[in-house]
């Protein structure tokens, strides 16, 4: 009883310590021409470890809002904080987070003139400044570890959709990342190859890594997530486990939204 919560004080004290969260964003804002008001003062923290996944309805600007953690996406008013540094026009502290954060899109990205094990090398070797012996080794494991080893000399024509996306997956965590994004990265597979991409980032995601999914993939997201979070409208709706999200959502707009994507 005692050992319990000792240990329940402990973790509470860890999550509301600035320096156990990884990414911070407080009121960001973001304008498209100064017309379209995209983001309208999104605040979200992520602890390290966790798994946040953002769902919501086309344009509610969910992949604005993850694009703008390692500054794909310029936001115009509040602020972001990543492992510690603050996102700001400095190219030093960009540097520095691009490093840190990998990203999977909806599309793979490889190059296609490059074979796999050439795509996967490719940024450890001239921005890590790694060995290529060593940036090799690195990437034999990672294709080992998403189930694709027997394809590194493969060119990314020659793959599935599916094993592309996976070679995308091994390409990022090939950087060492301390935090891992994902837009959409299954929305532009056939449903035949969506699972064997989404085995992958489960098996991520029971390691340990800090990940912020956005996908409409309602299992993954019942199964992995620690916190899911509704967008809609440029505005953050709501935030809860994916037991209370799914089964008892606080806002109407929640609701309305489970109601379009749940049978």
């Amino acid at each position: 009883m005692g050992m319990t919560r000792t240990t329940n004080q402990v973790q509470t004290k860890l999550q509301n310590d600035s320096s156990y969260q990884a990414i911070v964003a407080t009121d960001v804002h973001k304008w498209y021409s100064n017309k379209f008001h995209a983001l309208r003062g999104v605040s979200l923290s992520v602890r390290r470890g966790e798994v946040v996944v953002i769902m919501g309805p086309s344009g509610s600007g969910k992949s604005t809002f993850i694009r703008t953690f390692n500054t794909l996406e310029e936001f115009q008013k509040g602020s972001i904080v990543i492992d510690g540094i603050n996102l700001s026009h400095d190219l030093k502290n960009i540097e520095e987070i691009r490093r840190e954060v990998g990203m999977v899109f909806q599309q793979f990205n490889l190059f296609p003139h490059l074979t796999i094990l050439q795509n996967v090398t490719l940024a450890p070797i001239w921005v890590r400044r790694w060995p290529k012996a060593k940036a090799e080794e690195k990437a034999m494991q990672l294709l080992e570890r998403v189930g694709i080893l027997e394809q590194a000399q493969k060119y990314p024509g020659q793959l599935s959709g599916g094993q592309q996306q996976r070679v995308a997956i091994a390409r990022a965590l090939a950087m060492e990342p301390k935090i891992m994004l994902f837009d959409e990265p299954t929305s532009a597979l056939d449903p035949e190859m969506v699972r064997e991409v989404l085995d992958v980032m489960r098996t991520l995601a029971t390691s340990g890594m800090t990940m912020v999914v956005v996908t409409h993939e309602v299992g993954f997201a019942r199964e992995v997530a620690d916190r899911i979070v509704l967008m809609a409208d440029g505005l953050l709706v709501e935030d809860g486990t994916p037991d209370e999200f799914f089964n008892n959502p606080k806002e109407e707009r929640t609701q309305k939204f489970l109601s379009q994507i749940l049978d």
